[in-house]
C-alpha cells in the first residue's frame, strides 16, 4: 500500500502558524488600502527586480564596475537560489493567495467581503518560505554593497556617507518585502526569514570566494547542484512527501490562469542555477589576456562593454520561450549559460577589437 503524500504541516489545523498567517492577511489588506501610486510602485518593484534580475541586470552592472565583484554577485546569487529552492521544498511555506481559501478560517461570505486583490505577479507556483525575492538579492548584493562601502570609505571620513550603501541595501530589501506582502505572494515572516537568510549567506560566501579561472570547478558545481536537488526530490517522493503540492494549489486559487508562470517553478530556478554555473565555466575557459584586461581599464571601454552587456542580456531573455516544460528548462539553461560567457569574455573582446579598429593609434604594443 502506497504511503499517501504528506500534507504540508501549516494546514493540519488551527494553531500558532494560522495566527501568524492571519496576521499576514491583515498586513496585506492594510497595504492594499494604500493610494494608487503606491500600488503601482509595489507592483513595479516586485515584477522588475525579481531574482532573475540578479543574472540579467545586477551581475553585468557590477561586473562593469569591478570584474571580481560582478563574478561574486553571480556566484553568490546562484548558490542562494539553489538553497532557496531546497528550503522551500522542505519548509512547506504557504502563500497568502491560496492559504486564505485553504485554511478554513474564513467563510465564503467573509472572503467575498475582504477587498483582497491578486495581480499578474501574484501567482507563483512554488512554496512560499523563505521569500526568494528577498533572500536571493539579499545574498547576491552583499559583495556589491561592501565594495561600494569600501570605495566611499576611501573617499571620505564621514560615517554617515559610509553607511549610505548599506542603508540603501536595507531599504531596498524592506521595500521588496512589503511589495511581496502587497501582491499576496508572501507572509511577513517569510519575508523576514528571506532577508536574514540572504544577508547571512552573502556575508558568509564573500569570505570564501572561488577561483573564477578554474573551468572544472564550475562544471562540477553545475553537476553537483542539479544532481543533489534531483536526488533530494526523488528521496522525498519515495518517502511519500509530496513536494509538488504547491503547483496544484496555485492552479486552484490563481484568479487568472494566464498569471501562472512556468518560470516560477522550482525546477526553472534550478535550471537558472545550472546554466549560470556553466556560463561561469565557459568564462573561465576563455579568460581575457592581460593585455585586454589592461585596455579595459579605459573608462570608455568599460562603460561601452557594460551597456552592451545589459542590452545583450535583455535581448537574449526576451526571446520567445517554448511552452513544453522540458523544452523550457533546456531553454533556461542555455540562456543563463550565455549570460556570463557574453559579459565576461565575448563582449569585452568585441569592444576592444572595435576600438582598436576605429582607433589603431590606441592599440598598445605587444610585450613579451
Amino acid at each position: 500500500m502506497e504511503t499517501p503524500p504528506q500534507v504540508p504541516p501549516d494546514r493540519t489545523g488551527p494553531g500558532a502558524m494560522d495566527a501568524l498567517h492571519e496576521a499576514g492577511i491583515w498586513a496585506a489588506l492594510a497595504l492594499q488600502a494604500g493610494p494608487p501610486w503606491l500600488e503601482q510602485f509595489w507592483v513595479y518593484l516586485t515584477s522588475h527586480f525579481d531574482p532573475k534580475s540578479i543574472y540579467t541586470f545586477c551581475f553585468p552592472l557590477a561586473h562593469g564596475l569591478d570584474a571580481r565583484v560582478g563574478l561574486m554577485v553571480l556566484w553568490i546569487g546562484l548558490v542562494a537560489e539553489w538553497l532557496n529552492v531546497v528550503l522551500k521544498w522542505f519548509l512547506f511555506g504557504e502563500r497568502p493567495y491560496w492559504w486564505i481559501h485553504e485554511s478554513g478560517l474564513f467563510s465564503q461570505e467573509e472572503l467575498e467581503k475582504l477587498p483582497l486583490r491578486q495581480f499578474p505577479v501574484t501567482c507563483e507556483t512554488g512554496p512560499g518560505s523563505p521569500s526568494g525575492h528577498c533572500m536571493i538579492p539579499g545574498a547576491a548584493l552583499w559583495p556589491l554593497v561592501t565594495a561600494l562601502t569600501a570605495e566611499v570609505a576611501r573617499s571620505t571620513r564621514s560615517r554617515v556617507l559610509r553607511l549610505i550603501p548599506f542603508l540603501a541595501y536595507i531599504l531596498f530589501l524592506v521595500a521588496m518585502g512589503l511589495s511581496r506582502i502587497f501582491v499576496l505572494a508572501h507572509f511577513p515572516h517569510q519575508v523576514v526569514t528571506g532577508i536574514l537568510a540572504g544577508s547571512a549567506l552573502g556575508w558568509g560566501l564573500q569570505r570564501c570566494p572561488p577561483n573564477f579561472r578554474v573551468f572544472r570547478f564550475f562544471v562540477a558545481v553545475a553537476v553537483v547542484l542539479m544532481l543533489s536537488a534531483l536526488a533530494l526530490h526523488s528521496l522525498a517522493t519515495a518517502a511519500g512527501i509530496d513536494l509538488d503540492w504547491s503547483l496544484r494549489l496555485a492552479s486552484a486559487w490563481c484568479s487568472d490562469p494566464a498569471w501562472l508562470r512556468p518560470d516560477t517553478r522550482p525546477f526553472a530556478s534550478l535550471c537558472r542555477v545550472v546554466g549560470s554555473a556553466l556560463g561561469l565555466a565557459l568564462a573561465a575557459e576563455t579568460p581575457l589576456r592581460r593585455r585586454d584586461e589592461d585596455q579595459l581599464l579605459d573608462g570608455r571601454l568599460r562603460v561601452a562593454s557594460t551597456v552592451l552587456a545589459l542590452l545583450a542580456l535583455q535581448l537574449v531573455h526576451r526571446l520567445p520561450r517554448p511552452s513544453d516544460a522540458a523544452a523550457l528548462y533546456r531553454h533556461v539553461v542555455v540562456h543563463y549559460a550565455a549570460g556570463p560567457f557574453l559579459v565576461v569574455s565575448v563582449l569585452p573582446r568585441f569592444v576592444i577589437a572595435l576600438r582598436n579598429f576605429l582607433e589603431p593609434s590606441q592599440v598598445p604594443p605587444h610585450t613579451n
